[in-house]
């Protein structure tokens, strides 16, 4: 790893750290929506582990049952652990306030993504920042009920 690989991952930790921190020291009160997006607690399978992991992250996209994801890790160059957990084992649950879904996720075809695209970068416009910062195509994420 370079130190620049490192700091992307301490950074993304403690941003989810200090997320955790405001929900739990406000008793849920702030922290359930960032802007316009709600915030979801992802649970993820550990694809090595097959230990329980979970991420707090934005769904720029949601209605219907159905919340998208982007799995962007800062428009870093490598994809974010939750999304390749994800990947092996598509049985999610999704935790908005106090309700917990289970959920399946997929990857968006690439005809999804386009549509999606123009909402996901309405919502935050700094997913369009993230995808020109690198040569990855970030991946949507599609969580619909199970």
């Amino acid at each position: 790893m370079t130190i620049r690989t490192e700091l992307t991952d301490l950074g993304m930790r403690a941003m989810n750290g200090i997320h955790r921190s405001i929900l739990r020291l406000s008793g849920g009160r702030l922290g359930w929506t960032i802007g316009t997006m709600p915030a979801v607690e992802l649970h993820t399978t550990g694809r090595t582990s097959g230990e329980r992991r979970s991420t707090m992250l934005t769904a720029p996209v949601h209605g219907e049952g159905r919340y998208v994801l982007v799995a962007s890790k800062g428009g870093d160059d490598r994809q974010p652990n939750w999304y390749l957990n994800l990947v092996a084992e598509p049985n999610v649950e999704l935790t908005i306030k106090d309700d917990t879904l289970l959920m399946r996720a997929r990857t968006a075809t690439p005809q999804e993504k386009a549509e999606l695209w123009p909402r996901i970068t309405a919502a935050y416009p700094g997913y369009r920042a993230y995808q020109q910062k690198t040569s990855r195509d970030i991946p949507v994420v599609i969580c619909e009920p199970r």
